[in-house]
Protein backbone atom coordinates (compact mmCIF):
# COMPACT_ATOMS: atom_id res chain seq x y z
CA UNK A 1 0.00 0.00 0.00
CA UNK A 2 1.49 3.30 -0.83
CA UNK A 3 1.82 6.36 1.02
CA UNK A 4 -1.65 7.99 -0.49
CA UNK A 5 -3.76 5.16 0.02
CA UNK A 6 -2.48 4.52 3.49
CA UNK A 7 -3.56 8.21 4.18
CA UNK A 8 -6.87 7.60 2.70
CA UNK A 9 -7.19 4.49 4.85
CA UNK A 10 -6.50 6.20 8.08
CA UNK A 11 -8.86 9.56 6.93
CA UNK A 12 -11.53 6.51 6.02
CA UNK A 13 -11.40 4.99 9.52
CA UNK A 14 -11.05 8.12 11.49
CA UNK A 15 -14.23 10.07 9.27
CA UNK A 16 -16.06 6.54 10.01
CA UNK A 17 -15.55 6.48 13.83
CA UNK A 18 -16.68 9.92 13.69
CA UNK A 19 -19.81 9.61 12.02
CA UNK A 20 -20.65 6.42 14.32
CA UNK A 21 -21.67 8.57 17.30
CA UNK A 22 -25.10 8.84 16.08
CA UNK A 23 -26.11 5.28 15.51
CA UNK A 24 -24.30 4.44 18.42
CA UNK A 25 -26.73 6.84 20.42
CA UNK A 26 -29.26 5.44 19.35
CA UNK A 27 -28.26 1.50 18.58
CA UNK A 28 -26.12 1.32 22.24
CA UNK A 29 -29.11 1.54 24.48
CA UNK A 30 -32.01 -0.24 22.92
CA UNK A 31 -31.62 -3.51 24.72
CA UNK A 32 -31.99 -1.04 27.74
CA UNK A 33 -35.28 -0.12 27.44
CA UNK A 34 -37.03 -2.09 30.00
CA UNK A 35 -34.02 -1.53 32.70
CA UNK A 36 -34.66 2.13 32.13
CA UNK A 37 -38.07 1.93 32.66
CA UNK A 38 -37.73 0.58 35.85
CA UNK A 39 -35.37 2.56 37.10
CA UNK A 40 -36.76 5.67 36.30
CA UNK A 41 -40.63 4.69 36.62
CA UNK A 42 -41.21 5.74 33.68
CA UNK A 43 -43.84 3.84 31.11
CA UNK A 44 -42.35 2.66 27.47
CA UNK A 45 -43.65 5.32 25.11
CA UNK A 46 -41.67 8.15 27.55
CA UNK A 47 -39.09 5.69 27.06
CA UNK A 48 -39.43 5.97 23.35
CA UNK A 49 -39.42 9.47 23.85
CA UNK A 50 -35.78 9.32 24.71
CA UNK A 51 -35.33 8.45 20.98
CA UNK A 52 -37.11 11.02 19.91
CA UNK A 53 -35.98 14.06 21.20
CA UNK A 54 -32.43 12.76 20.43
CA UNK A 55 -33.53 12.52 16.72
CA UNK A 56 -35.41 15.86 16.61
CA UNK A 57 -32.14 17.81 18.15
CA UNK A 58 -30.07 15.93 16.07
CA UNK A 59 -31.62 17.15 12.89
CA UNK A 60 -32.31 20.59 14.15
CA UNK A 61 -28.18 21.16 14.80
CA UNK A 62 -27.38 19.13 11.03
CA UNK A 63 -28.77 22.51 10.07
CA UNK A 64 -25.83 24.43 11.71
CA UNK A 65 -22.66 21.46 11.69
CA UNK A 66 -22.17 21.95 7.62
CA UNK A 67 -22.36 25.87 7.81
CA UNK A 68 -20.32 26.55 10.98
CA UNK A 69 -17.95 24.69 9.22
CA UNK A 70 -17.42 26.24 6.25
CA UNK A 71 -17.21 29.83 8.52
CA UNK A 72 -14.95 28.19 11.32
CA UNK A 73 -13.67 25.36 9.89
CA UNK A 74 -13.79 21.91 9.70
CA UNK A 75 -11.91 20.19 12.66
CA UNK A 76 -13.19 23.17 15.05
CA UNK A 77 -16.24 22.18 14.53
CA UNK A 78 -15.85 17.91 14.58
CA UNK A 79 -13.45 18.73 18.38
CA UNK A 80 -16.36 21.10 19.93
CA UNK A 81 -19.07 18.86 18.97
CA UNK A 82 -17.42 15.85 20.33
CA UNK A 83 -16.49 17.20 23.78
CA UNK A 84 -20.41 18.48 24.56
CA UNK A 85 -21.47 14.84 23.15
CA UNK A 86 -19.10 13.11 25.50
CA UNK A 87 -20.40 15.65 28.75
CA UNK A 88 -23.95 14.64 27.96
CA UNK A 89 -23.07 11.17 27.87
CA UNK A 90 -22.15 11.31 31.45
CA UNK A 91 -24.95 13.48 32.07
CA UNK A 92 -27.35 10.50 30.93
CA UNK A 93 -25.20 7.95 32.92
CA UNK A 94 -26.16 10.46 36.03
CA UNK A 95 -29.76 10.33 35.40
CA UNK A 96 -32.17 10.27 38.06
CA UNK A 97 -35.48 10.92 35.91
CA UNK A 98 -36.60 10.10 33.14
CA UNK A 99 -36.84 14.35 32.44
CA UNK A 100 -33.25 14.04 33.22
CA UNK A 101 -32.82 11.77 30.48
CA UNK A 102 -34.69 13.83 28.32
CA UNK A 103 -33.05 17.14 28.45
CA UNK A 104 -29.26 15.00 28.27
CA UNK A 105 -30.69 12.77 24.95
CA UNK A 106 -31.41 15.86 23.93
CA UNK A 107 -28.25 17.66 24.50
CA UNK A 108 -26.73 14.65 22.36
CA UNK A 109 -28.72 15.05 19.84
CA UNK A 110 -27.09 18.49 19.15
CA UNK A 111 -23.57 17.16 19.11
CA UNK A 112 -23.86 13.55 17.88
CA UNK A 113 -24.55 14.75 14.03
CA UNK A 114 -21.40 16.72 13.59
CA UNK A 115 -18.97 13.82 12.42
CA UNK A 116 -21.24 12.73 9.75
CA UNK A 117 -21.98 16.10 8.66
CA UNK A 118 -18.46 17.25 8.35
CA UNK A 119 -17.62 14.28 7.22
CA UNK A 120 -18.97 14.44 4.03
CA UNK A 121 -17.61 17.59 3.86
CA UNK A 122 -14.20 16.87 4.22
CA UNK A 123 -14.88 14.02 1.65
CA UNK A 124 -15.58 16.65 -0.95
CA UNK A 125 -12.78 18.74 0.38
CA UNK A 126 -9.82 16.62 -0.56
CA UNK A 127 -11.25 14.61 -3.46
CA UNK A 128 -13.16 14.46 -6.56
CA UNK A 129 -14.92 12.24 -8.75
CA UNK A 130 -14.70 8.54 -8.69
CA UNK A 131 -12.00 8.72 -5.46
CA UNK A 132 -14.32 10.85 -3.44
CA UNK A 133 -17.12 7.48 -4.11
CA UNK A 134 -14.50 5.52 -3.06
CA UNK A 135 -13.70 7.49 -0.18
CA UNK A 136 -16.94 7.46 0.81
CA UNK A 137 -17.18 3.59 -0.12
CA UNK A 138 -14.97 2.77 2.36
CA UNK A 139 -16.08 5.14 5.07
CA UNK A 140 -19.85 3.06 4.53
CA UNK A 141 -18.22 -0.63 4.70
CA UNK A 142 -16.98 0.49 8.11
CA UNK A 143 -19.61 2.62 9.23
CA UNK A 144 -21.77 -0.26 8.91
CA UNK A 145 -20.26 -1.94 11.57
CA UNK A 146 -21.27 0.31 14.17
CA UNK A 147 -25.14 -0.21 14.33
CA UNK A 148 -24.53 -3.96 14.18
CA UNK A 149 -22.10 -3.63 17.20
CA UNK A 150 -23.80 -1.35 19.39
CA UNK A 151 -26.85 -3.03 20.56
CA UNK A 152 -24.57 -5.96 21.14
CA UNK A 153 -21.99 -4.27 23.31
CA UNK A 154 -24.87 -2.68 25.04
CA UNK A 155 -26.79 -6.10 25.90
CA UNK A 156 -23.80 -7.34 27.13
CA UNK A 157 -22.65 -4.47 29.06
CA UNK A 158 -26.71 -4.35 30.34
CA UNK A 159 -26.34 -7.58 30.97
CA UNK A 160 -22.48 -7.01 33.12
CA UNK A 161 -22.83 -3.89 34.74
CA UNK A 162 -26.74 -2.43 34.16
CA UNK A 163 -28.11 0.36 31.95
CA UNK A 164 -25.92 3.32 33.45
CA UNK A 165 -22.62 1.85 32.16
CA UNK A 166 -23.94 2.15 28.67
CA UNK A 167 -23.42 5.45 28.81
CA UNK A 168 -20.56 5.60 30.88
CA UNK A 169 -19.10 3.79 27.45
CA UNK A 170 -20.28 5.99 25.25
CA UNK A 171 -18.72 9.33 27.17
CA UNK A 172 -15.16 6.83 27.38
CA UNK A 173 -15.62 6.06 24.00
CA UNK A 174 -16.34 9.43 22.58
CA UNK A 175 -13.33 11.03 24.57
CA UNK A 176 -10.56 8.99 23.45
CA UNK A 177 -12.16 9.65 19.57
CA UNK A 178 -11.95 13.53 20.99
CA UNK A 179 -8.50 12.77 21.78
CA UNK A 180 -7.62 10.83 18.29
CA UNK A 181 -9.19 13.63 15.84
CA UNK A 182 -7.39 16.23 17.89
CA UNK A 183 -3.97 14.85 17.11
CA UNK A 184 -5.00 13.17 13.76
CA UNK A 185 -7.98 15.36 12.01
CA UNK A 186 -6.48 17.48 9.34
CA UNK A 187 -8.28 20.72 8.45
CA UNK A 188 -9.36 20.57 4.89
CA UNK A 189 -11.05 23.99 4.56
CA UNK A 190 -8.42 26.61 4.46
CA UNK A 191 -8.58 30.51 5.67
CA UNK A 192 -9.35 31.97 2.07
CA UNK A 193 -12.16 29.33 1.35
CA UNK A 194 -13.98 30.42 4.46
CA UNK A 195 -17.32 32.26 4.18
CA UNK A 196 -18.10 34.74 6.89
CA UNK A 197 -20.45 33.50 9.46
CA UNK A 198 -23.53 35.70 8.75
CA UNK A 199 -27.37 34.80 9.81
CA UNK A 200 -29.07 36.41 6.83
CA UNK A 201 -26.94 34.75 3.91
CA UNK A 202 -27.11 31.74 5.81
CA UNK A 203 -30.62 32.16 5.47
CA UNK A 204 -30.77 32.53 1.96
CA UNK A 205 -27.97 29.93 1.37
CA UNK A 206 -30.79 27.37 3.08
CA UNK A 207 -33.32 28.59 1.22
CA UNK A 208 -31.58 28.05 -2.01
CA UNK A 209 -30.64 24.96 -1.45
CA UNK A 210 -34.02 23.50 0.44
CA UNK A 211 -35.94 25.04 -2.49
CA UNK A 212 -34.16 23.18 -5.23
CA UNK A 213 -36.03 20.52 -6.72
CA UNK A 214 -33.55 18.12 -7.85
CA UNK A 215 -31.32 18.04 -4.23
CA UNK A 216 -34.98 17.19 -2.27
CA UNK A 217 -35.56 14.71 -4.57
CA UNK A 218 -32.45 13.18 -3.99
CA UNK A 219 -32.41 13.61 -0.09
CA UNK A 220 -35.86 12.70 0.51
CA UNK A 221 -35.28 9.14 -1.73
CA UNK A 222 -32.34 8.88 0.45
CA UNK A 223 -33.83 9.37 3.60
CA UNK A 224 -37.20 7.37 2.82
CA UNK A 225 -34.54 4.37 1.98
CA UNK A 226 -33.15 4.75 5.61
CA UNK A 227 -36.66 4.99 6.93
CA UNK A 228 -37.45 1.74 5.57
CA UNK A 229 -35.07 -0.06 7.71
CA UNK A 230 -34.90 2.45 10.62
CA UNK A 231 -38.70 0.97 11.22
CA UNK A 232 -36.80 -2.04 12.06
CA UNK A 233 -34.38 -0.13 14.51
CA UNK A 234 -37.01 1.72 15.89
CA UNK A 235 -39.00 -1.40 16.70
CA UNK A 236 -35.91 -3.53 17.51
CA UNK A 237 -37.09 -4.64 21.47
CA UNK A 238 -40.12 -5.52 19.84
CA UNK A 239 -38.84 -7.43 16.96
CA UNK A 240 -36.03 -9.11 19.12
CA UNK A 241 -37.70 -9.58 22.14
CA UNK A 242 -41.11 -10.54 21.25
CA UNK A 243 -41.67 -11.07 17.80
CA UNK A 244 -38.91 -13.33 17.28
CA UNK A 245 -39.08 -14.51 20.91
CA UNK A 246 -35.26 -13.65 21.64
CA UNK A 247 -33.34 -12.58 24.48
CA UNK A 248 -31.93 -9.20 25.51
CA UNK A 249 -28.43 -10.37 24.42
CA UNK A 250 -29.28 -11.34 20.95
CA UNK A 251 -29.85 -8.41 19.02
CA UNK A 252 -26.64 -9.05 16.80
CA UNK A 253 -29.78 -11.18 15.05
CA UNK A 254 -31.21 -7.66 13.45
CA UNK A 255 -28.06 -5.81 13.29
CA UNK A 256 -25.61 -7.97 12.21
CA UNK A 257 -27.79 -8.73 8.68
CA UNK A 258 -27.83 -5.03 8.64
CA UNK A 259 -23.83 -4.92 8.76
CA UNK A 260 -23.65 -7.51 6.30
CA UNK A 261 -25.82 -6.14 3.91
CA UNK A 262 -24.19 -2.40 4.25
CA UNK A 263 -20.51 -3.75 4.28
CA UNK A 264 -21.19 -5.44 0.99
CA UNK A 265 -22.99 -3.14 -1.07
CA UNK A 266 -20.27 -0.46 0.02
CA UNK A 267 -17.38 -2.85 -1.22
CA UNK A 268 -19.61 -3.11 -4.30
CA UNK A 269 -20.08 0.58 -5.10
CA UNK A 270 -16.28 1.18 -4.56
CA UNK A 271 -15.55 -1.65 -7.10
CA UNK A 272 -17.76 0.16 -9.60
CA UNK A 273 -16.88 3.67 -9.33
CA UNK A 274 -15.59 5.27 -11.99
CA UNK A 275 -16.74 2.10 -14.24
CA UNK A 276 -20.89 2.32 -13.74
CA UNK A 277 -22.94 5.42 -14.74
CA UNK A 278 -24.62 7.10 -11.72
CA UNK A 279 -28.13 5.62 -13.36
CA UNK A 280 -26.89 1.86 -13.70
CA UNK A 281 -25.37 2.14 -10.32
CA UNK A 282 -28.82 3.46 -8.91
CA UNK A 283 -31.09 1.37 -10.96
CA UNK A 284 -29.64 -1.81 -10.08
CA UNK A 285 -29.70 -0.54 -5.85
CA UNK A 286 -32.92 -0.03 -6.45
CA UNK A 287 -33.60 -3.61 -7.82
CA UNK A 288 -31.71 -5.44 -5.26
CA UNK A 289 -33.73 -3.39 -2.41
CA UNK A 290 -37.34 -4.13 -4.43
CA UNK A 291 -36.38 -7.61 -4.80
CA UNK A 292 -35.67 -7.52 -0.84
CA UNK A 293 -38.76 -5.77 0.34
CA UNK A 294 -40.99 -8.20 -1.86
CA UNK A 295 -39.32 -11.55 -0.21
CA UNK A 296 -39.64 -9.78 3.57
CA UNK A 297 -43.35 -9.57 2.81
CA UNK A 298 -43.45 -13.53 1.74
CA UNK A 299 -41.49 -14.53 4.21
CA UNK A 300 -43.82 -12.05 7.46
CA UNK A 301 -46.83 -13.55 5.74
CA UNK A 302 -46.57 -16.88 5.32
CA UNK A 303 -43.78 -18.41 7.59
CA UNK A 304 -43.09 -18.90 11.12
CA UNK A 305 -40.83 -16.72 12.86
CA UNK A 306 -37.91 -18.48 12.16
CA UNK A 307 -34.51 -16.62 13.22
CA UNK A 308 -32.97 -17.06 9.38
CA UNK A 309 -35.73 -16.29 7.33
CA UNK A 310 -36.31 -13.19 9.26
CA UNK A 311 -33.37 -11.78 8.77
CA UNK A 312 -32.16 -12.15 5.37
CA UNK A 313 -34.30 -9.93 3.79
CA UNK A 314 -32.56 -7.26 5.09
CA UNK A 315 -29.00 -7.76 4.37
CA UNK A 316 -30.46 -7.55 0.75
CA UNK A 317 -32.48 -4.32 1.41
CA UNK A 318 -29.32 -2.60 2.93
CA UNK A 319 -26.97 -3.96 0.18
CA UNK A 320 -29.19 -1.71 -2.17
CA UNK A 321 -28.77 1.03 0.33
CA UNK A 322 -25.11 0.85 0.69
CA UNK A 323 -24.35 0.74 -3.00
CA UNK A 324 -26.51 4.16 -3.64
CA UNK A 325 -25.81 6.19 -0.95
CA UNK A 326 -22.21 7.00 -2.41
CA UNK A 327 -24.11 8.01 -5.48
CA UNK A 328 -26.82 10.13 -4.01
CA UNK A 329 -24.83 11.78 -1.98
CA UNK A 330 -21.92 13.36 -4.26
CA UNK A 331 -24.65 14.16 -6.48
CA UNK A 332 -26.23 16.40 -4.08
CA UNK A 333 -23.39 17.84 -2.63
CA UNK A 334 -21.97 18.69 -6.40
CA UNK A 335 -25.14 21.03 -6.85
CA UNK A 336 -23.64 23.53 -4.89
CA UNK A 337 -19.72 23.15 -4.70
CA UNK A 338 -19.69 26.64 -3.06
CA UNK A 339 -21.32 25.41 -0.20
CA UNK A 340 -20.71 21.94 0.38
CA UNK A 341 -20.71 22.21 4.09
CA UNK A 342 -24.52 24.11 4.14
CA UNK A 343 -25.56 21.16 1.48
CA UNK A 344 -24.44 18.18 3.02
CA UNK A 345 -26.42 19.74 6.82
CA UNK A 346 -29.38 20.18 4.64
CA UNK A 347 -29.05 16.12 3.46
CA UNK A 348 -28.68 15.68 6.91
CA UNK A 349 -31.27 17.53 8.14
CA UNK A 350 -34.06 15.90 5.44
CA UNK A 351 -32.84 12.40 6.33
CA UNK A 352 -33.00 13.12 10.17
CA UNK A 353 -36.42 14.35 10.25
CA UNK A 354 -37.61 11.06 8.14
CA UNK A 355 -36.00 8.73 10.39
CA UNK A 356 -37.58 11.32 13.35
CA UNK A 357 -41.20 10.61 11.93
CA UNK A 358 -40.82 6.63 11.14
CA UNK A 359 -39.57 6.91 14.76
CA UNK A 360 -42.37 8.79 16.50
CA UNK A 361 -44.96 7.72 14.02
CA UNK A 362 -44.26 4.69 12.01
CA UNK A 363 -42.84 2.19 14.09
CA UNK A 364 -45.46 2.48 17.22
CA UNK A 365 -47.92 1.74 14.55
CA UNK A 366 -45.96 -1.67 12.86
CA UNK A 367 -43.87 -3.42 15.71
CA UNK A 368 -47.30 -5.20 16.05
CA UNK A 369 -46.28 -7.95 13.37
CA UNK A 370 -43.70 -8.94 11.42
CA UNK A 371 -46.11 -8.38 8.58
CA UNK A 372 -46.33 -4.64 9.31
CA UNK A 373 -42.80 -4.05 9.24
CA UNK A 374 -42.45 -5.51 6.13
CA UNK A 375 -45.10 -3.32 4.93
CA UNK A 376 -43.66 -0.38 6.36
CA UNK A 377 -39.79 -1.17 4.50
CA UNK A 378 -41.88 -1.96 1.44
CA UNK A 379 -43.46 1.46 1.02
CA UNK A 380 -40.97 3.65 2.61
CA UNK A 381 -38.08 1.78 0.43
CA UNK A 382 -40.86 2.21 -2.63
CA UNK A 383 -41.00 5.77 -2.31
CA UNK A 384 -37.86 5.91 -2.23
CA UNK A 385 -37.16 4.33 -5.30
CA UNK A 386 -39.45 6.77 -7.00
CA UNK A 387 -38.27 10.11 -6.44
CA UNK A 388 -34.47 8.83 -7.05
CA UNK A 389 -34.70 6.88 -10.13
CA UNK A 390 -36.77 10.02 -11.06
CA UNK A 391 -34.34 12.25 -10.29
CA UNK A 392 -31.87 10.10 -11.68
CA UNK A 393 -33.30 10.19 -15.60
CA UNK A 394 -32.81 13.70 -15.64
CA UNK A 395 -29.75 16.33 -16.01
CA UNK A 396 -29.01 17.38 -12.68
CA UNK A 397 -28.23 21.13 -11.96
CA UNK A 398 -25.19 22.98 -10.03
CA UNK A 399 -25.29 26.07 -8.49
CA UNK A 400 -22.51 26.99 -11.01
CA UNK A 401 -24.84 26.02 -13.69
CA UNK A 402 -27.52 27.89 -12.46
CA UNK A 403 -24.81 31.37 -11.67
CA UNK A 404 -23.97 31.16 -15.66
CA UNK A 405 -27.78 31.14 -16.41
Amino acid sequence: MNAIAHHRLNLAILLAAMAAIGPFSIDAYLPAFPEISVALSADSLQIQQTLSIYLVTFGLMTLWHGALSDSFGRRRVVLSSIAVYALSALGCAFSSSIEVLWTMRALQGLAAGAGMVVGRAIVRDLYDGAEAQRLIAQIAIMFAVAPAVAPMFGGWILHLAGWRAIFFFLALASALLLFVCWRRLPESLPLEKRRPFAIRPLLENYKSIMSNPAFMLLSIGLGLFFGGFFVYVMSATAFIRELLGLGATDFHWLFIPAMIGMMSGSWISGRVSGRWSDRRTLCAAVAIMGAAACLNLLVSGFLPPWRIPAVLPIIGYNLGIAMAIPTVTLRGLDMFPQNRGTAASCQAFVQTIINSAVAAFAAPMLWGSRLNLSLGMAVLGGLGALLIIWQTLRKIPTQESENAK
